[in-house]
């Protein structure tokens, strides 16, 4: 079947209820990666819509999101959401050629002009030539984690030859020790690009963050004027960043679930692969698995340029993680 609809990115849910018009409500969406048990503090909070956001507000928002990240040196830019700033990489003078560390997030090979796909391992023979280089840690879709200390060589490498590193750690927060942020000095050339939305759940309040050197984020912030982000972000994101309970507990259940998570694809003979725990890839044949899993309510995500892998977000729930396991066994 073709799949080219639910190829470009998760979350395509209303496409898939148009096509599988008969599968059985409600669906249980495994597409994003995107944590299934939001952030419960949003509901609480109140906003005065008719004002304009305000900038004080704005400012204590990167304060709390530096502290988070562990930014010492490197200073911290608030954005509407993670995509937006990768489409904004190309017009901050960034230095060509243009790679992109491959397999990886679709924007990453749009956000340069001319950007080429290389591996990890090619991505390290290259630095030497300078240029540009953009990757996401952990990757995405293999979950493949990176230490932060090869990290760090690679943009070394690119720091001697003149080139600059971008590394997109949307998925970083389950996995907080393998953020590079906290090691940089802020004279690096490295932009680090973190979301808010993956790991707290609410991927719709559209917020995300720029951390680099001083010069760079204020060439950046100049560039998206005045209010970039909505009342509600800004008070979301603040509240969200400083609920420190929440996030220890949550990186522990995110854990347990993708465990759980493991122990039904096995059963069913597929391998899990990637460390990340808000998601698992697995090789098999993609197409059939999608569209039995589609005709029982469950989205998950295929890959066009690559007609094996099938992504799968971890089920919120016992019940959704047991409705998986009745869909994989054919029940």
């Amino acid at each position: 079947m073709r799949l080219r609809e639910w190829t470009i990115h998760g979350g395509r849910l209303a496409e898939a209820q148009l096509h599988y018009r008969d599968a059985p409500t409600p669906w249980l969406d495994l597409s994003t990666g995107i944590n299934p048990e939001p952030w419960p503090g949003a509901d609480a909070l109140t906003f005065d819509w008719a004002r304009l956001p305000d900038d004080a507000a704005l400012r204590q928002l990167e304060a709390v999101a530096t502290a988070y990240f562990g930014a010492r040196g490197p200073q911290v830019l608030a954005l509407p959401g993670t995509e937006f700033g990768l489409r904004g990489l190309a017009t901050l003078g960034l230095p060509a050629p243009f790679r992109h560390v491959w397999p990886g997030y679709r924007t990453h090979a749009e956000a340069l002009p001319g950007s080429v796909p290389v591996s990890f391992d090619a991505a390290i023979e290259l630095a030497g030539q300078g240029g540009t280089i953009v990757l996401a840690n952990p990757s995405n879709p293999d979950g493949r984690l990176l230490a932060p200390a090869d990290v760090m060589a690679l943009a070394a490498v690119l720091a001697r030859s003149g080139g600059w590193l971008v590394v997109d750690e949307a998925f970083i927060d389950a996995q907080d020790a393998g953020s590079i942020v906290p090691l940089l000095d802020g004279t690096e050339p490295v932009l680090v690009m973190r979301s808010f939305g993956k790991f707290f759940g609410l991927a719709g309040v559209r917020l995300g963050f720029a951390v680099g050197p001083a010069a760079m984020i204020a060439r950046w912030r100049a560039t998206v004027g005045s209010w970039p982000l909505s009342a509600a972000a800004i008070a979301i994101g603040t509240a969200a960043y400083g609920d420190s309970g929440w996030i220890a507990s949550t990186r522990a259940a995110l854990f347990e679930r993708a465990a759980a998570l493991d122990r039904v694809l096995r059963r069913h003979g597929l391998e899990p692969i990637g460390a990340s725990p808000q998601f698992r890839l697995v090789a098999c044949e993609a197409s059939a698995l999608f569209d039995r899993l589609a005709r029982v309510g469950i989205l998950t995500r295929p890959f066009d340029y690559d007609p094996r892998w099938l992504r799968l977000g971890v089920p919120a729930s016992r019940g959704d993680l047991a409705r998986l396991d009745r869909a994989l066994a054919g029940g």
